[in-house]
Parts: structure tokens; C-alpha cells; sequence
């Protein structure tokens, strides 16, 4: 039996031929010296440092464009303290996209070297110098002086232990009128001595309520009801003394407070 091949046409020679000068063209425009990364732009980033994310995307530059890995960039951005997720977006013929959402800040955590600013789990996102105007998005957070030595050391990327950060929300969330107190705001300072010290800045009087979470065995609701009696017992002070009378409130233990006048 007698096989006959027929031999493939002009055109499906052409089309091949075709498509291996497109493949190689783009082997020569994807590894040569032409599509390669020399303009990044970032969007979004407002905690985190310019020269941060310099010199995480430094290493993008000159490679070629249509070969990067766009998720490795964004794994590698995600890690930074501030950014909680990163999107990159590629142009030809050179243009690199950059947009990250950073965490929600949630507190102002002053120590003696500078003002942290944390998330709510307490990570630290960012940091403003000590003594600095915080910008307008972040002046309006919960602010705590943090007084002890030991919190000089905590840097951005690390933590304050998530319990410090509820306590002091918690402590900071409390309504002055549920103290007695005509006060327009209230902050919270942390010494070595006091723990915990709810403080009126513009009246000028200052409450110590001490530490809380000592006990392993205390649960959350066990220290609402606590700050709940200190709050009542220094409300009762505050109905006996005229406020703007009083310097320090010693309420750590509701059930017998210590006070001292001004002057």
C-alpha cells in the first residue's frame, strides 16, 4: 500500500515561520537591553518612609519589564510594618505602578525617644519625632505618654504587647462626664510606679489606676467592672471636691482613694 504525505502549505510555512520570529522576538525584547524598568512611581503611602520603599523597589530597576514577578514585589512590600497589602501594576514601555494600603493607625504611643504610631494589635507603623506637631489624620487618635524606660527601646516593626493598647483605648474611651469631670479630653500617661494614669490635660488633675492583666486568671470583663468602680469612686470625689481643685487622684483601689489639691 502506497502512503502519500501531503506536504504543508505556503501559507501554514509562512504562519509558523511567523510566530517563531514573533517568539524570538520577544526572547530578545524581554532579556535584551530595551523593556526594562526605569521609572517607579508609588501611590498611597503616607507612614512609610520614601527611602523605605526606595530601597525596596531599588532592585526592580533594569530588570525587564515583562518578566517581572509582580506578586514577589508586592510579598516583599506587604512585610514592611505600615503595609497591609500592595498592588503593582505594569506599562510598557518602562513604567513600574505601585499602590499600597497601609494599616489603620489606632493610637499614638509616645515614649521618651519619640511618638510611635501603632495599629491596633499595637504594631508600630509608623513615628513622628518627639515633641513634633502630629499631622492632622493622626492628632485626633487616643494618645498615651508611656513613661517607662523599657518602651524607649520598642522600634517600628515591633510591638506594644496588644493588652497595653486595649487597657489604654479603654481607659482613654472613657467619657469625662462618667468621672464627674467637665474635661474636654482625656489622655493616658503609663509610669513604672502608677501603671495606668487617666489624665485631664486641660483642668489639670491626673488618676492613677494602676496595672492591669497581672493576674493571667483576669478576664477582660473582670477589668471592665474594675475601671467601672474606679471610675464611680473618683466620680464621688469629684461631688465632694471641685475638680479644678484637685492635682492627683490615687484610684487604684476604688474602695479607698487618696487625693491631693493643687498648690
Amino acid at each position: 500500500m502506497r502512503v502519500v504525505r501531503r506536504l504543508p502549505s505556503w501559507s501554514r510555512i509562512l504562519a509558523g515561520l511567523g510566530l517563531g520570529a514573533t517568539i524570538a522576538a520577544l526572547a530578545v525584547l524581554a532579556g535584551g537591553s530595551w523593556l526594562r524598568v526605569s521609572d517607579i512611581t508609588t501611590l498611597g503611602a503616607v507612614l512609610t518612609p520614601a527611602s523605605r520603599l526606595e530601597s525596596a523597589l531599588a532592585p526592580l530597576r533594569g530588570q525587564p519589564l515583562l518578566t517581572l514577578d509582580r506578586h514577589a514585589v508586592e510579598d516583599s512590600l506587604a512585610s514592611l510594618p505600615a503595609i497591609a497589602e500592595a498592588h503593582v501594576e505594569t506599562y510598557l514601555p518602562d513604567r513600574v505602578e505601585v499602590t499600597v494600603t497601609e494599616a489603620a493607625p489606632a493610637v499614638v504611643w509616645q515614649t521618651t525617644a519619640v511618638q510611635m504610631v501603632c495599629a491596633a494589635d499595637g504594631t508600630v507603623i509608623g513615628q513622628v519625632a518627639r515633641g513634633a506637631d502630629l499631622p492632622a489624620d493622626l492628632a485626633g487618635l487616643p494618645y498615651v505618654d508611656d513613661l517607662r524606660p523599657a518602651s524607649r527601646d520598642i522600634r517600628v516593626g515591633e510591638a506594644v504587647p496588644a493588652a497595653e493598647v486595649r487597657t489604654a483605648l479603654r481607659l482613654e474611651s472613657i467619657v469625662p462626664a462618667t468621672l464627674g469631670s467637665t474635661a474636654g479630653r482625656l489622655t493616658v500617661r503609663i509610669d513604672e510606679q502608677y501603671g495606668f494614669i487617666v489624665v485631664a490635660p486641660d483642668i489639670g488633675w491626673s488618676a492613677a489606676f494602676g496595672y492591669y492583666g497581672l493576674d493571667p486568671q483576669e478576664a477582660e470583663a473582670d477589668i471592665a467592672a474594675r475601671v467601672e468602680r474606679q471610675a464611680a469612686s473618683v466620680r464621688t470625689l469629684f461631688a465632694e471636691q471641685p475638680e479644678a481643685s484637685v492635682a492627683w487622684v490615687d484610684a487604684r483601689n476604688p474602695g479607698r482613694v487618696y487625693w491631693r489639691a493643687k498648690g
